[in-house]
């Protein structure tokens, strides 16, 4: 990937599911630093140490899973639909604008144009510093989905031909 970089071929290098550990080893062993590195980030596994230090090397965390792929209950979370009422927003754009204010690059999956339409309709309102933090208290700081770090995922992952 770097010599394709180097040769013009490219114009960043992006990686996904490197967490701060391994993307510290990576980023610090590479002529050229990843622009982007895909990581699950979302209103209940938000990141923020990961985000810091990818920050550190110039590095965007870009969101895997920002809807949560609705686990979670997410779509009927109380404190986003509370936060979406004052600002006529549903709780899927607050939970969307919560991760663009916070500089992460977001790219939510649907398929249907009026998802599409809605997930793009969030840059007429920002969030006060107090739904902010607000939000902040959802973090649980653990996956949704598995541990990275575990072997038997690792395995899953290994098996993915």
């Amino acid at each position: 990937m770097e010599e394709a970089y180097q040769e013009g071929k490219l114009r960043a290098i992006g990686v996904s599911n490197f967490y701060p550990d391994h993307f510290i080893d990576l980023a610090s062993n590479m002529d050229i630093v990843p622009a982007v590195n895909q990581v699950e980030t979302h209103v209940f596994d938000q990141q923020i140490e990961a985000q810091r230090i990818m920050e550190e090397f110039g590095t965007r965390i870009m969101s895997w899973g920002p809807l949560a792929e609705g686990r979670n209950n997410f779509f009927t979370n109380p404190l986003l639909a509370e936060i979406g009422h004052k600002y006529g927003k549903s709780v899927v754009q607050v939970a969307l604008r919560w991760l663009i204010q916070r500089g992460v690059v977001i790219i939510p999956k649907s398929t249907h144009v009026e998802r599409m339409r809605q997930n793009i309709d969030i840059f007429d309102f920002t969030l006060s510093d107090e739904d902010m933090a607000a939000i902040a208290t959802l973090d649980t700081g653990k996956s949704l989905f598995f541990d990275h770090h575990d072997a038997e995922t690792a395995r899953m992952f290994m098996g993915w031909k």
